[in-house]
């Protein structure tokens, strides 16, 4: 029997033998699992379902106040006395017809800071009964300090932060309701001119919210991100104080959509949704609700598995031990691999799915150590010119570094830096094209003379070389060598672009100056401009 397949078929008939004996009682287990997660899929329902009837409320209210502080905005002339009257006039039966349009509403006002008009108010409307509002006398705000946001919340809080913003519940001035609102704030070119708002009556909020129940003993509540209650069906939040405030449940702050606490010494489980305004809507229900005898059964099948169990465990821990065993080498061979190490060790070779896929795995390490030499070998060679690019440049110098610092300084080296002359002009009087035969024709020249050196495209139209041995010996006779070749290939050529016109520099490393390999480099950039500037003024000169 090769097949793995066949090995798996003949493990897994065994396992159905000794598991149809438990097989009813295992099946609890597996509707308890259920169970629960329904339990928190019905939770998240009435969640979504309550916060987007909830969401479409407050939406509806912000649109009303803002569909107004728009047309305010655009209806001010200025903000003369006459002016602010004539405005008043405008926005009162404009604001009362969007407040009929808008369920909840218990007032709406619109009040011009005193620091714009001591006359001119603006105006306050109280619903008195289900279809008319009537004008109320605005409260004096003269008398408080505007820069104290804890009074006149509806006034002061959208003025300090200068942007549309909901307010907890509060008592609203003169009436006594527990209401909570909807502000913002009035500009007129720039200028704060006062703040429009719609109060709502928060018994509206509260029957959306006390609606939403879940089995016998679920209710529905609200608090804001830091945990402080905002509607409770089973606390008077009106009546609630900073000193009486009820100590938040430890868990019932917490980013994960379904929360674990206790409270009234219950242990409840709640899924919460932010709604539009910034509330959190909580739905809850007490877990003994949900798990109810399920405890009991669930420890019964624990007992009477137990022992099943731990017997197929052991005879099948000992068999698949054997059969995963190449498995375990292959895995252990995938992690060599992706840590870089290509060159493993695969001994599995039998006539199974297992030996095939180590075979293939095999071919596949071979085939990818190849790839990876291929692309390294690209990696670093510039496309154009075929030397090594600036990427190689780094990594040699890098080395080169390493190498310096380990003998101490004693590595006798130069570098030589080259810069195409005129490659721009070249490129805009004869094209690109033209522009990389002259690069090509400088490449072959360097590698030419420097040809027991590494070459590097540093830029587009600058090289590098780094020269040891040999030709660090014989450098000087290098740098004349370059010089006759490129005058050579200058005379020979027919087109400005087959010409060689290349400024070089070279320095030698000097250890008692040097104190790195990128200072030496530094030294043989300002040689090659040094000769770039020579080369220059002596073009300038023939040409006189």
């Amino acid at each position: 029997m090769h097949s793995l397949k066949s090995r798996i078929t003949v493990l897994a008939i065994l396992v159905i033998v000794i598991s149809v004996a438990v097989v009813s009682t295992l099946s609890v287990v597996f509707i308890r699992n259920t169970e629960r997660g329904e339990s928190n899929q019905l939770l998240l329902l009435m969640c979504e379902t309550g916060s987007r009837n909830l969401d479409y409320y407050f939406t509806s209210v912000e649109n009303s106040v803002r569909r107004v502080s728009t047309f305010a905005e655009q209806d001010i002339e200025g903000l003369g006395e006459e002016q602010l009257q004539r405005h008043m006039a405008r926005m009162k039966p404009y604001f009362e017809e969007i407040a009929h349009k808008t369920n909840g509403v218990l007032t709406f006002y619109y009040r011009i800071d005193p620091e714009i008009s001591k006359t001119v108010k603006g105006f306050w409307f109280i619903k008195l009964n289900d279809d008319d509002y009537y004008e109320h006398e605005v409260t004096d705000i003269t008398l408080y300090d505007t820069a104290d946001t804890t009074k006149l919340v509806w006034f002061t809080v959208p003025k300090f932060e200068g942007k549309a913003i909901w307010l907890s519940p509060y008592i609203t001035d003169n009436l006594g309701a527990n209401v909570i609102s909807y502000n913002v704030p009035i500009y007129y070119r720039g200028q704060f001119v006062g703040v429009i708002g719609i109060e709502i009556d928060y018994s509206t909020m509260a029957e959306q919210v006390g609606a939403i129940r879940l089995f016998q003993n679920g209710y529905a509540f609200l608090n804001d991100g830091e945990g402080n209650l905002i509607y409770h069906p089973r606390i008077d939040v009106a009546a609630m104080t900073e000193e009486n405030q009820p100590e938040i449940p430890e868990g019932i702050i917490s980013d994960s959509t379904f929360i674990t606490y206790t409270f009234e010494g219950k242990e409840k489980e709640a899924a919460w949704l932010k709604l539009s305004n910034g509330m959190r809507l909580n739905v809850c229900v007490p877990i003994d609700e949900t798990d109810g005898e399920w405890e009991l059964l669930i420890r019964e099948i624990l007992i009477a598995s137990g022992a099943v169990i731990l017997v197929l465990g052991f005879l099948t821990l000992l068999y698949v031990r054997r059969m995963v065993k190449p498995l375990q080498e292959l895995t252990e061979a995938a992690r060599q691999v992706d840590s870089g190490n290509y060159n493993i060790q695969l001994d599995y070779n039998r006539d199974d799915e297992v030996g095939r896929l180590t075979q293939t795995f095999k071919r596949l390490i071979s085939h990818m150590k190849e790839n990876i030499t291929d692309l390294k070998k690209r990696a670093n060679v510039d496309a154009l010119t075929s030397v090594r690019n600036k990427g190689a440049y780094a990594a040699y110098i890098e080395e080169l570094q390493g190498k310096l610092e380990s003998l101490n300084g004693k590595m006798p080296f130069a570098i030589a830096v080259f810069d195409c002359d005129d490659l721009k002009t070249i490129n805009d009087r004869y094209g690109h094209d033209k522009g990389d035969i002259y690069l090509k024709t400088s490449s072959r020249l360097i590698c030419k003379v420097f040809q027991h050196s590494p070459v590097f495209r540093t830029g587009g139209d600058e090289f590098a070389a780094v020269l040891q041995n040999d030709d660090y010996r014989n450098r000087e006779e290098l740098r004349a060598r370059f010089t006759e070749n490129a005058a050579s290939i200058c005379r020979a050529a027919a087109n400005e672009w087959e010409q060689v016109h290349v400024s070089m520099g070279m320095a030698e490393y000097d250890p008692d100056t040097d104190r790195s390999v990128i200072e030496t480099m530094r030294r043989a950039d300002r040689n090659m401009y040094a000769d770039k500037h020579r080369r220059k003024e002596a073009r300038t000169n023939q040409q006189k």
